[in-house]
């Protein structure tokens, strides 16, 4: 696939008033990666902002000005969590089925909850990426809001069962990590 640099900002993108959705659902289109080592044995998560004992992959709006979704994947991925990689598969379209956060202000019962999740139309609509990583910079726009950490297959399925976020652990499934270790 085809890589442009990405710009190494000092600061992420904030607000939603330039965000895209879907006009099909209406859900907020986004765009993130799963990050591999070059051997494919590790994916590299990030710390939740909201949880921080949750771990998660970078991602985050679409944005207007940005017509190509990979490029958003980029940009979050270097603001999120540091990480320079190239882009080398397309995992596609992923819907967040979670119910959107208006629908039950009390939050905190959803997520602590045993029960599956419901289907209605999506929350959000993710484009995930696959990348290899080249570089890990020790300073990012978000290095000091968010830890990273490498993990292997079982760990990184764990942790998106734990924090509850089947459509990542999709997107975790659909790369060429090393699901034998």
């Amino acid at each position: 696939m085809d890589n442009h640099e990405v710009e190494r900002t000092k600061v992420s993108r904030v607000g939603r008033e330039n965000q895209v959705y879907s006009a099909k659902t209406g859900a907020r289109v986004v765009a993130g990666c799963v990050c591999l080592s070059k051997d494919k044995r590790h994916v590299l998560m990030i710390s939740s902002s909201a949880h921080k004992d949750r771990w998660i992959f970078p991602k985050g709006g679409v944005e207007k000005d940005e017509p190509d979704y990979k490029l958003t994947a980029q940009r979050e991925t270097w603001e999120e969590a540091g990480c320079v990689g190239n882009i080398v598969n397309s995992l596609g379209t992923i819907e967040d089925m979670r119910p959107p956060k208006e629908w039950n202000k009390d939050i905190s019962s959803f997520s602590k909850s045993q029960d599956e999740v419901i289907s209605h139309p999506p929350r959000s609509e993710f484009h995930f990426y696959e990348m290899e990583v080249t570089e890990l910079p020790e300073k990012y726009p978000e290095s000091n809001k968010r830890g990273r950490k490498w993990f292997n297959y079982v760990d990184a399925k764990q942790q998106l069962l734990l924090a509850k976020r089947p459509e990542l652990l999709e997107a975790l499934n659909k790369s060429s990590i090393v699901k034998d270790i």
